[in-house]
């Protein structure tokens, strides 16, 4: 049993923390200001990060209109066209290293990654002393919801895939709801990450894996979006399944 001492320390430490989600968007009208009033209705003073690229819908306008709700929570980066899942998590890394945050989430805007299972990643990475926080589909079996056959059987045999190519011992190597130590990010080279789709959420995890972190697996309930359009598409694995290739025989140092 933990003494009370430790546990005031740990809520000391918790209550200093600044925690944020960074949530790519395009066209996500139907869902983001959902997902965005979801996380603040939850305990963790979780701040929100929106990197918009430029969505014609209409989401970026939403965004600013909940800014004036909560305008110390909420902060939008707009960018010109549709530059791709990698490039905007690195923007938003950046953003977030530059503002001082401790703890930096990855999150999609569409409700396949639960929110209440924040504190989850929150906890494995505060508390359970990893440096990335995976939420992952297949750590426990596979916990996949609402998606067809095919994909699920694509996607799982995509981190076997990876996994043997790689030599990481991770189940769920293409999962996009991660939580993020900043002295990770400080360490990585963002600049030198050079895959877009989900080869970008390969590439991150195996960065972090070769720089000696420690990498925690949390198992999660993944519920495929029922609102707004999926960004999938069959160029998306094809740059993971060749950049895996590639990434196997490169030589990766920490940033300087």
């Amino acid at each position: 049993m933990k003494d009370i001492s430790t546990i005031y320390d740990q809520q000391s430490v918790t209550a200093m923390s600044k925690k944020i989600i960074i949530i790519p968007t395009y066209n996500e009208k139907e869902n983001i200001e959902k997902i965005i009033r979801k996380v603040f209705s939850l305990e963790g003073d979780y701040h929100i990060l929106i990197i918009d690229d430029g969505s014609p819908d209409g989401t970026a306008a939403i965004v600013k209109n909940l800014q004036e709700e909560f305008p110390d929570r909420l902060f939008i980066v707009e960018r010109k066209g549709k530059l791709g899942l990698g490039t905007a998590y690195i923007a938003g890394f950046k953003w977030s290293l530059e503002h001082d945050y401790d703890y930096i989430f990855e999150m999609d805007a569409d409700f396949s990654h639960n929110p209440d299972d924040l504190h989850k990643l929150y906890e494995a990475c505060a508390e359970d002393g990893a440096d990335l926080a995976i939420g992952s589909r297949y750590c426990n079996g596979i916990s996949v919801v609402n998606w067809p056959i095919g994909r699920v059987i694509m996607s799982y045999y995509a981190s076997t895939y990876v996994r043997t190519v790689l030599g990481m011992k991770i189940f769920d190597c293409t999962a996009g709801f991660k939580c993020y130590t900043k002295r990770v990010l400080q360490k990585i080279d963002l600049d030198n990450i050079q895959m877009n789709g989900y080869g970008f959420q390969i590439e991150m995890k195996y960065t972090t894996y070769k720089l000696g972190f420690k990498i925690k697996e949390v198992p999660i309930i993944f519920i495929n979006r029922t609102e707004g359009t999926s960004k999938m598409s069959s160029g998306i694995f094809g740059e993971a399944f060749w950049g895996v290739i590639k990434m196997r025989f490169r030589t990766i140092k920490p940033r300087k």
